[in-house]
């Protein structure tokens, strides 16, 4: 049973900083691209960032120069950094694994909270 956990998600100030982790419990965390979506009421999910079993990134425009997204192998967890927040970031944030050559191997977190609010 391939479970993602996330924790990180809270409030923060327009300007801010906040971190979300993401760690996977099963096996073959190494050969699962991974991405962050988020989702506010109302509008679709949207990709924001991704990051391949060979560590290339990719960031949606909204984010770029603002949020890093990297991985920890040895501790089958994927991160997001954020910076520079945003009220327009607020949203609930979702990480998903997917496996590089099977996509019937694919899992999603239970999203976490983030709010940007003064």
């Amino acid at each position: 049973q391939v479970q993602l956990v996330e924790s990180g998600g809270g409030l923060v100030q327009p300007g801010g900083s906040l971190t979300l982790s993401c760690a996977m419990n099963g096996s073959d965390f190494r050969l699962h691209h991974l991405y962050w979506y988020r989702q506010s009421p109302g509008k679709e999910r949207d990709l924001i960032a991704r990051i391949s079993v060979g560590s290339s990134t990719n960031y949606a425009d909204s984010v770029t120069g603002r949020f890093t997204i990297s991985r920890d192998n040895a501790k089958n967890t994927v991160y997001l950094q954020m910076n520079s927040l945003k009220p327009e970031d607020t949203a609930v944030y979702y990480c998903n694994a997917l496996h590089y050559s099977d996509s019937r191997r694919q899992y999603w977190g239970q999203g976490t909270q983030v709010t940007v609010s003064s």
